[in-house]
């Protein structure tokens, strides 16, 4: 995520900043500044490296290791991190492992299969046991490390995740403990529907479309895309706007007093730990920014017949 800070004068409004939302390396490599790809800023206090290793159906599974500094000649404790449902390490996972390797804990992030950097075929689907046997082949890995107490290793499961961390932890006696964040019951959700809305009915009607579709893959020997807008990434951005005439001065100086609060090391701190990476941006380019995504949001809202209720 980044932060843009910027000022621009409008007929109607004057923008004063705004902020935009943006959703490798080798095996072994060390992650530094020049190289890093995560959307949080990177710790002075661990070391990162990307690592790979294969989970029990053959797929190869790519993660980022976090280690504190000034510990590798010893034993750690070690937390295995995946999730959210679709995520990759670099998102909040790895956030999550960064912040827990500067508590001490040898952590790994990693890439589900089928996702991100991992591999399997075909791309961006689940599958409950392949997916729980991942955390089972992340211990496998954290296990066998030298600087890893093995009586030591707990997992962490995000969103989508926890469940799928919860069925290994009831699985696999090495895990000595579990945490789900902000669990999604996707089970329950499969068999009831959304706040439990899906009757009898409505899941045979769900299971005829499913198995239909299957029929129609095998037809064309593809596999039917997930719903959404293929290709549409979205993004979000925040500004602070000003009453139309607001003098140039008043401004000016509004802006420069965002961009000089955005550099002080406490909103940095804050900002990192939010994934959020303050950049300055000119008047001229938030200007742009806003028109177009108006443009852009536009056509989506009258294609779609989009009103407000």
């Amino acid at each position: 995520m980044k932060f843009f800070a910027a000022s621009f004068m409008r007929p109607v409004l004057s923008a004063l900043c705004g902020l935009l939302v943006l959703t490798s390396a080798a095996e072994g490599a060390e992650m530094t500044e020049q190289n890093w790809d995560k959307v949080f800023a990177k710790s002075e206090k661990v070391d990162v490296q990307k690592v790979n290793f294969k989970n029990r159906y053959g797929i190869t599974l790519v993660g980022d290791l976090y280690v504190p500094k000034g510990k590798k000649a010893e034993k750690l404790p070690a937390i295995a991190v995946s999730g959210p449902f679709g995520a990759v390490k670099e998102q909040s996972s790895g956030l999550y492992a960064q912040t827990m390797a500067e508590r001490g804990f040898i952590t790994l992030a990693f890439d589900a299969s089928y996702t991100g950097e991992s591999g399997g075929e075909p791309r961006l689907v689940a599958s409950p046991d392949i997916n729980t046997e991942d955390f089972s082949a992340a211990v496998d890995y954290l296990s066998n490390r030298p600087d890893v107490d093995a009586d030591k290793i707990g997992i962490i499961g995000i969103c989508g995740f926890g469940g799928f961390a919860l069925n290994a932890a009831a699985m696999d006696t090495r895990i000595k403990a579990t945490v789900t964040s902000t669990m999604y019951d996707m089970s329950r959700v499969n068999a009831n529907g959304y706040f439990d809305t899906m009757g009898e009915n409505e899941r045979y009607e769900l299971k005829r479309k499913l198995n239909a579709q299957r029929t129609e893959d095998f037809k064309n020997g593809t596999y039917a895309a997930e719903a959404g807008l293929p290709g549409f990434e979205p993004e979000a951005w925040v500004a602070l706007f000003a009453p139309a005439g607001t003098p140039q001065a008043v401004v000016d100086r509004l802006h420069a007093t965002v961009q000089a609060a955005l550099q002080t090391p406490e909103v940095q701190q804050r900002a990192a730990l939010q994934g959020i990476a303050p950049t300055p941006m000119s008047n001229q380019q938030l200007a742009q920014l806003v028109k177009s995504d108006t443009e852009h949001w536009g056509k989506i809202i009258k294609a779609n017949k989009i009103t407000v209720e």
